[in-house]
């Protein structure tokens, strides 16, 4: 009978005597969430500048040569190539984002920039989202490095900007600017994947093969303007919140895509249960946290985020806007956008903020089973299956260029860590033996490559 790793792993310690492969990924995890690289959108971020040359001189100091590029002042991200053993075996990327969402911290138990060890966790914003991705694969790098181990083909690395936004100044920018980078490249590994769940006595651990599509729209509603005290029979304020209020009370139908019934066969198969189609709402609630894996993925959904409209009480403005964040399963988007139109009515029209296709990779193909190996190997209880996710990721740029990217971001977690709540969540932290189990996982795989 196999030991339960999450049971005989002993804590690791952040020591400046003992520099481990575990401290160091606690110590890079640390450094990397104390640089405030909070990204508002629309332009309005922290500049990731001194994370990325904080990144790159970490690779500088294991021979590789990074390059810091800029699409705009302060808006970097780092690309390095690894050169492998065989000039003539595909090259493969790993991809990750440094910036972050925006953290009050007011509402946190730390500083949310600090990167405290505290409870055995390293905590701030970005250990789950994702800086301690990005430090599993800087210490797995530097690691092998050190130690004179290669991947067959080249290793691609790209530290992007922007990705809490659109990536119109991280993985656009270097898709389009530097594509010559990435040349070789055909798949990718990222975000999103490759973290435990606990079934009770089984382990989870969903390897992302997809991502439903983007489509965030701007709404406007246009009226006539006027005094607050006259009667206002052509309201822009009046009509735009009529349609968002029909956008958001709109119960989207169930659409099964093959990514999703992978993931549900799979699932039925690890928990040796059956999962029935008709009912995956209730079957949701009855798998507890396995559930979570697909109630965002089995239909559309369009989530009112924003209003805005007149600079005054007693003025009747002539128009008002409204974001939407909509979100599409593959082969759907048609469907998706007439029901959005049919929700608008007439008298409000739509315009993209955002717009990327639904990506897609092969679950029965070599790369998933060499993910799901370098799991099994490190947690004898791993059960990986295919997963869709429901959010977004810098893939879908990649997508673009012919890079196909698969959610691996390996992590051993205990059931009492509510891990995807932590995404965008308060309180962000990272188990610091979590990370550890993460280079491992990694290294075994790099070693496939």
């Amino acid at each position: 009978m196999h030991d339960d790793p999450l049971k005989t792993t002993a804590s690791t310690r952040l020591t400046a005597t003992t520099p481990t492969p575990a401290d160091e990924v606690a110590r890079i995890c640390a450094e990397l969430i104390r640089f405030d690289t909070t990204n508002r959108g629309e332009g309005v971020a922290h500049p990731e500048r001194p994370a990325a040359e904080y990144v790159a001189g970490l690779l500088d100091e294991t021979g590789v040569r990074p390059m810091i590029v800029e699409s705009a002042p302060g808006r970097a991200s780092v690309l390095a190539r690894v050169p492998g053993t065989d000039p003539s075996a595909p090259a493969f990327l790993i991809h990750g984002h440094l910036d972050v969402v925006p953290a009050d911290p007011a509402e946190w138990t730390v500083p949310p920039f600090s990167g405290e060890v505290r409870d055995g966790c390293v905590w701030g914003r970005g250990a789950v989202d994702m800086k301690g991705s990005l430090a599993m694969t800087l210490a797995t790098v530097r690691r092998r490095l050190r130690e004179g181990r290669r991947t067959r083909g080249d290793l691609v690395l790209a530290f992007l900007a922007d990705e809490e936004c659109t990536g119109d100044y991280g993985s656009r920018y270097v898709a389009r600017e530097h594509r010559a980078f990435f040349e070789g490249c055909t798949e990718a590994i990222s975000e999103s994947g490759g973290f435990s769940v606990d079934a009770g006595g089984t382990r989870i651990y969903p390897i992302a093969t997809g991502e439903r599509g983007t489509m965030w729209m701007r709404l406007t509603a246009r009226g006539t303007a006027g005094h607050g005290s006259k009667p206002a029979p052509d309201n822009a304020v009046a009509e735009l919140a009529h349609a968002v209020s029909r956008i958001a009370a709109h119960t989207w139908p169930v659409r099964l895509t093959s990514g999703v019934r992978a993931l549900l066969d799979g699932l039925a198969d690890a928990l040796g249960t059956t999962i029935d189609h008709d009912r995956l709402d209730a079957e949701a609630a009855r798998l507890g946290g396995v559930g979570r894996l697909f109630t965002g993925t089995i239909r559309n959904s369009a989530n009112p985020t924003r209003l805005d409209a007149g600079y005054k009480v007693n003025v009747v403005p002539g128009m008002a806007t409204a974001e939407v964040d909509g979100r599409y399963l593959p082969g759907t988007g048609a469907e998706f956008l007439a029901t959005v139109d049919r929700l608008l009515g007439p008298k409000v029209t739509r315009e993209f903020i955002n717009y990327e296709e639904a990506p897609v990779a092969d679950p029965a193909g070599p790369t998933f089973a060499a993910l799901a190996d370098s799991l099994r190997a490190e947690d004898p209880l791993a059960r990986p299956v295919p997963y869709v996710m429901a959010g977004g990721t810098d893939a879908k740029a990649f997508h673009d260029i012919g890079i196909t990217s698969f959610g691996f971001a390996p992590l051993l977690l205990g059931p009492e860590l509510d891990y995807l709540g932590m995404f965008h969540g308060v309180d962000e932290r990272v188990p610091l033996d979590a990370l550890a189990f993460g280079t491992r996982v990694l290294d075994r795989f790099l070693d496939t490559r």
